[in-house]
């Protein structure tokens, strides 16, 4: 066989020509180790023949700026490896936007939710990654759509939920809740939450709401500190549609959060309208660990 016919060189030498495959690296540059770690996978990725991009502010906490890439020139990178815990991987979601590219999650930081491999061999891990080893585990997602003054002024993608909550008053909001068009209920509370399977074990999780695997199709709403004794979760279809209306926008004061992210700004939030993304997160695991085993290890401490 010539050697340029080989397949164990092809796949390598084929980069030279083909444009740039990109590899996104997105970082908690509030961690010393993932700072650390960045610099070391971006020069193992140049090696490799890969292009390793980050978005400005990454780039410029590990002192990466020749890979700086705007978020809006991201695209859709080869792989993303996030460096850091899972608000690192909340992180890296929100920069993919709705492009379904496989993420893997290095576990630097304390909770390793989402994680797909540990920090003790991180080359070896990207490695198997890149070489289409990893298991993709698909994670649904959800759109909001966020209406102020009489008009649509937003629209967000969540993984684990979108929540709206009581703004710096401290005043306890009035919100009323309709699925597929129909009303449900009106309550006066601290905040509901619309999650995912996945977020079933974020915020939801910490308001009383029920743990889902990730493989049912379901959405969770689930009341924060309501003022009732009749305050239940509710367990919706993945199909169906959820939307949350402020009856007293101006006096209600609630603010918009996405992954636990508030939106900045002054908030006078009309309606709120949550379904199912048409994409998912595709998490890259390595570990080998099951869903209800991670569980017990994060949560149960067994």
């Amino acid at each position: 066989m010539k050697w340029w016919m080989s397949r164990a060189w092809w796949p390598r030498r084929m980069r030279v020509w083909e444009p740039e495959v990109r590899v996104l690296i997105v970082v908690n540059i509030a961690n010393a180790d993932a700072v650390v770690q960045a610099s070391r996978v971006a020069g193992w990725l140049v090696a490799e023949g890969f292009q390793p991009i980050l978005t400005t502010g990454d780039a410029r906490g590990t002192g990466l700026e020749e890979y700086a890439v705007s978020p809006s020139e991201v695209g859709e990178p080869l792989l993303a490896v996030a460096l850091g815990g899972d608000g690192t991987i909340l992180k890296a979601v929100h920069i993919l936007g709705e492009a379904e590219v496989p993420l893997l999650g290095i576990n630097l930081g304390r909770l390793g939710f989402l994680s797909g491999a540990s920090g003790e061999n991180i080359l070896d891990a990207i490695s198997s990654a890149l070489a289409g080893e990893a298991r993709i585990e698909r994670r649904a997602t959800l759109i909001a759509e966020v209406v102020m003054g009489g008009r649509p002024v937003g629209r967000y993608r969540a993984l684990n939920e979108v929540a709206l909550v009581r703004g710096a008053t401290g005043r306890v909001v009035e919100i009323e809740t309709s699925v597929n068009g129909l009303r449900v209920q009106t309550m006066r509370c601290d905040g509901l939450i619309v999650a995912t399977p996945t977020g079933s074990t974020a915020y939801a999780l910490s308001a009383g709401g029920p743990i889902a695997s990730p493989e049912v199709e379901c959405m969770l709403v689930v009341p924060v500190a309501a003022h009732t004794l009749a305050a239940r979760a509710l367990v919706l279809g993945s199909h169906d549609v959820v939307e949350l209306r402020m009856p007293d926008p101006i006096r209600g004061g609630a603010r918009l959060q996405i992954d636990g992210d508030v939106l900045p700004g002054r908030q006078e939030i009309e309606s709120l309208t949550v379904r199912r993304a048409a994409t998912d997160v595709l998490l890259a695991r390595l570990d080998g660990r099951d869903f209800f085993e991670v569980v017990r290890q994060e949560f149960l401490g067994a």
